[in-house]
Protein backbone atom coordinates (compact mmCIF):
# COMPACT_ATOMS: atom_id res chain seq x y z
CA UNK A 1 0.00 0.00 0.00
CA UNK A 2 1.09 3.57 -1.12
CA UNK A 3 1.77 6.22 1.72
CA UNK A 4 -1.13 8.13 -0.35
CA UNK A 5 -3.34 5.53 -0.65
CA UNK A 6 -2.34 4.59 3.45
CA UNK A 7 -3.31 8.30 3.87
CA UNK A 8 -6.25 8.01 1.79
CA UNK A 9 -8.28 5.20 3.69
CA UNK A 10 -7.17 6.72 7.23
CA UNK A 11 -10.19 7.90 9.69
CA UNK A 12 -10.98 11.54 9.11
CA UNK A 13 -9.01 11.88 5.91
CA UNK A 14 -11.53 13.13 2.99
CA UNK A 15 -11.08 13.99 -0.41
CA UNK A 16 -13.69 16.98 -1.73
CA UNK A 17 -13.73 17.40 -5.27
CA UNK A 18 -16.22 20.05 -7.66
CA UNK A 19 -15.54 19.72 -11.30
CA UNK A 20 -16.59 23.02 -12.74
CA UNK A 21 -14.44 25.28 -14.76
CA UNK A 22 -11.05 24.45 -16.63
CA UNK A 23 -8.88 26.27 -13.85
CA UNK A 24 -9.06 24.87 -10.50
CA UNK A 25 -8.01 25.02 -6.97
CA UNK A 26 -6.24 22.69 -4.57
CA UNK A 27 -5.07 22.22 -1.03
CA UNK A 28 -3.75 19.36 -0.63
CA UNK A 29 -2.93 19.72 3.45
CA UNK A 30 -6.67 21.06 4.39
CA UNK A 31 -6.58 20.33 8.17
CA UNK A 32 -2.93 20.26 8.75
CA UNK A 33 -1.99 23.60 7.41
CA UNK A 34 -4.42 26.26 8.64
CA UNK A 35 -6.93 27.91 6.40
CA UNK A 36 -5.65 26.28 3.05
CA UNK A 37 -8.91 24.17 2.33
CA UNK A 38 -11.08 27.64 3.76
CA UNK A 39 -9.14 29.73 0.93
CA UNK A 40 -9.20 27.21 -1.74
CA UNK A 41 -13.11 26.15 -1.08
CA UNK A 42 -14.08 29.83 -1.16
CA UNK A 43 -12.16 31.21 -4.12
CA UNK A 44 -13.61 28.15 -5.71
CA UNK A 45 -17.26 29.16 -4.92
CA UNK A 46 -16.58 32.83 -5.99
CA UNK A 47 -15.28 32.38 -9.27
CA UNK A 48 -16.53 28.33 -10.57
CA UNK A 49 -12.71 26.96 -10.44
CA UNK A 50 -12.68 23.27 -9.93
CA UNK A 51 -11.26 22.35 -6.67
CA UNK A 52 -9.68 19.64 -5.30
CA UNK A 53 -8.87 19.34 -1.51
CA UNK A 54 -7.85 16.68 1.13
CA UNK A 55 -9.13 17.65 4.52
CA UNK A 56 -7.63 15.45 7.56
CA UNK A 57 -9.47 15.87 10.89
CA UNK A 58 -7.98 18.11 13.85
CA UNK A 59 -6.95 15.07 15.96
CA UNK A 60 -4.29 13.96 12.39
CA UNK A 61 -1.04 15.78 12.11
CA UNK A 62 -0.01 13.61 8.76
CA UNK A 63 1.90 15.61 6.65
CA UNK A 64 2.12 13.85 3.47
CA UNK A 65 4.92 15.31 0.73
CA UNK A 66 3.12 16.48 -2.35
CA UNK A 67 4.97 14.44 -4.17
CA UNK A 68 3.39 10.83 -2.99
CA UNK A 69 -0.12 12.48 -3.83
CA UNK A 70 -0.13 10.02 -6.89
CA UNK A 71 -3.50 10.18 -9.16
CA UNK A 72 -3.01 6.47 -9.77
CA UNK A 73 -4.40 5.94 -6.69
CA UNK A 74 -6.83 8.19 -6.74
CA UNK A 75 -9.68 8.40 -9.43
CA UNK A 76 -10.58 11.83 -7.86
CA UNK A 77 -7.41 13.64 -7.91
CA UNK A 78 -6.50 12.14 -11.44
CA UNK A 79 -10.07 13.16 -12.86
CA UNK A 80 -9.25 16.65 -11.56
CA UNK A 81 -6.01 16.88 -13.19
CA UNK A 82 -7.29 15.56 -16.36
CA UNK A 83 -9.94 18.46 -15.99
CA UNK A 84 -8.11 21.37 -14.80
CA UNK A 85 -5.59 22.99 -17.50
CA UNK A 86 -3.84 25.03 -14.99
CA UNK A 87 -3.88 24.70 -11.14
CA UNK A 88 -3.46 27.22 -7.85
CA UNK A 89 -2.29 24.80 -5.28
CA UNK A 90 -2.62 26.74 -1.72
CA UNK A 91 0.22 25.31 1.24
CA UNK A 92 1.28 26.04 4.46
CA UNK A 93 4.93 27.12 5.32
CA UNK A 94 6.96 28.12 8.82
CA UNK A 95 10.23 28.49 8.67
CA UNK A 96 11.26 31.56 11.30
CA UNK A 97 14.46 32.56 8.80
CA UNK A 98 11.61 33.60 6.31
CA UNK A 99 9.96 36.77 6.07
CA UNK A 100 6.77 36.83 5.85
CA UNK A 101 5.54 36.33 2.14
CA UNK A 102 4.06 34.21 -0.20
CA UNK A 103 6.67 32.15 -2.03
CA UNK A 104 5.10 31.49 -5.52
CA UNK A 105 6.46 27.84 -7.50
CA UNK A 106 5.22 25.60 -9.42
CA UNK A 107 6.13 25.25 -13.46
CA UNK A 108 3.58 27.71 -14.58
CA UNK A 109 6.04 30.53 -14.45
CA UNK A 110 4.19 33.23 -16.41
CA UNK A 111 1.11 32.91 -14.11
CA UNK A 112 3.43 32.75 -11.23
CA UNK A 113 4.90 36.18 -12.31
CA UNK A 114 1.30 37.44 -12.75
CA UNK A 115 0.04 36.30 -9.67
CA UNK A 116 3.07 38.01 -8.07
CA UNK A 117 1.78 41.34 -9.90
CA UNK A 118 -1.69 41.29 -8.37
CA UNK A 119 -0.67 40.03 -4.96
CA UNK A 120 1.57 43.27 -4.81
CA UNK A 121 -1.59 45.28 -6.33
CA UNK A 122 -3.57 43.90 -2.57
CA UNK A 123 -0.12 44.47 -0.81
CA UNK A 124 0.93 41.42 -0.03
CA UNK A 125 4.38 40.40 -0.26
CA UNK A 126 5.09 37.64 -2.87
CA UNK A 127 8.46 36.14 -4.04
CA UNK A 128 8.60 34.57 -7.51
CA UNK A 129 11.94 34.24 -8.25
CA UNK A 130 13.03 30.58 -7.72
CA UNK A 131 16.35 31.36 -6.74
CA UNK A 132 15.13 32.98 -3.96
CA UNK A 133 12.14 30.31 -3.00
CA UNK A 134 14.34 27.37 -0.77
CA UNK A 135 14.05 23.99 -3.01
CA UNK A 136 11.58 22.40 -0.24
CA UNK A 137 9.38 25.27 -1.14
CA UNK A 138 9.27 25.77 -4.77
CA UNK A 139 6.93 22.91 -5.88
CA UNK A 140 9.15 22.22 -9.11
CA UNK A 141 8.91 18.43 -8.69
CA UNK A 142 7.26 16.57 -11.99
CA UNK A 143 5.44 14.17 -9.71
CA UNK A 144 3.94 17.12 -7.56
CA UNK A 145 0.30 17.37 -8.39
CA UNK A 146 0.30 21.37 -9.14
CA UNK A 147 2.39 20.51 -12.10
CA UNK A 148 -0.01 17.88 -13.43
CA UNK A 149 -2.44 19.71 -15.83
CA UNK A 150 -1.34 20.39 -19.34
CA UNK A 151 -0.32 24.45 -18.56
CA UNK A 152 1.03 23.09 -14.90
CA UNK A 153 0.02 25.40 -12.22
CA UNK A 154 1.14 27.96 -9.13
CA UNK A 155 2.52 26.40 -6.04
CA UNK A 156 1.28 29.43 -3.07
CA UNK A 157 3.02 29.07 0.02
CA UNK A 158 1.75 31.27 2.89
CA UNK A 159 3.30 31.63 6.00
CA UNK A 160 1.58 30.94 8.77
CA UNK A 161 0.84 34.72 9.47
CA UNK A 162 -0.97 35.13 6.88
CA UNK A 163 -3.14 32.18 7.06
CA UNK A 164 -4.16 33.05 10.94
CA UNK A 165 -6.01 36.06 9.21
CA UNK A 166 -8.91 33.72 7.58
CA UNK A 167 -10.58 34.57 4.65
CA UNK A 168 -7.46 36.42 3.68
CA UNK A 169 -8.99 39.17 1.90
CA UNK A 170 -6.30 40.56 -0.14
CA UNK A 171 -4.99 36.96 -1.24
CA UNK A 172 -8.79 36.29 -2.17
CA UNK A 173 -8.90 39.06 -4.46
CA UNK A 174 -5.87 38.60 -5.76
CA UNK A 175 -6.47 34.91 -7.14
CA UNK A 176 -9.69 35.63 -8.19
CA UNK A 177 -8.86 37.97 -10.35
CA UNK A 178 -6.27 36.35 -12.09
CA UNK A 179 -7.93 33.35 -12.34
CA UNK A 180 -11.12 35.04 -13.77
CA UNK A 181 -8.72 36.59 -15.94
CA UNK A 182 -7.77 32.99 -17.44
CA UNK A 183 -11.23 31.15 -16.84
Amino acid sequence: MSPFSEFLATEGVREEVIMDAGVGVMALHGGLEYGTSRLAKSIAQHTAASLYAVVQGSDLAWHLPSTQYDPTVSSNLSRFLLHVRTVFSFHGYHRPELPDVVLLGGNNRPLARTLHRALSDQGIPAVSDLGLIPKALRGQHSRNPVNGPTEAGVQLELPRSMRQRVPMPGIVAAVTSVLVGIV
